[in-house]
């Protein structure tokens, strides 16, 4: 089983970072948490790493049904969104595919509530480029 929904964008991380936003709120998530993890990593360890931003998604409908199916789902709610520069020009965009609360809880009380997630965010991948968002891991 893949772990991630995966898709690569043919433009520069600033604008897919702003369009993921948008894409995430037109099909219901809003953004509780961002984290630079370029910003942190340089200001904490003194690296450098390309533009990369994890954005904390949550669609409180669904996260109410996982609990309610799974009390600890919240170790596994497929909350980030990960937005990265990669050094060609283009920008990843990666989510946790929400299957895996299902895969790892062995819990079929979560499916639904995963095949909602998951179409929510593939919609939200592809709305961002017109090529098919590919499962990895």
């Amino acid at each position: 089983m893949s772990y991630a929904l995966t898709t690569t964008v043919p433009r520069p991380f600033a604008t897919v970072l702003e369009q993921v936003r948008s894409a995430l709120a037109e099909v219901g998530f809003g953004v509780l948490t961002e984290i630079d993890l370029q910003q942190t990593l340089k200001a904490k360890l003194g690296v450098d790493i390309p533009a990369q931003t994890i954005l904390g998604a949550c669609r409180p409908p669904l996260a109410y049904a996982a609990l309610q199916a799974e009390p600890s789902i919240g170790l596994l709610l497929p909350c980030n969104v990960v937005v990265r520069a990669l050094g060609d020009g283009s920008t990843a965009v990666e989510a946790m595919d929400p299957q895996m609360m299902v895969g790892v809880t062995g819990n079929d009380d979560l499916a639904e509530v995963a095949s909602d997630a998951g179409a929510r965010l593939r919609a939200a991948l592809d709305s961002l480029d017109p090529a098919p968002v590919a499962a990895t891991g």
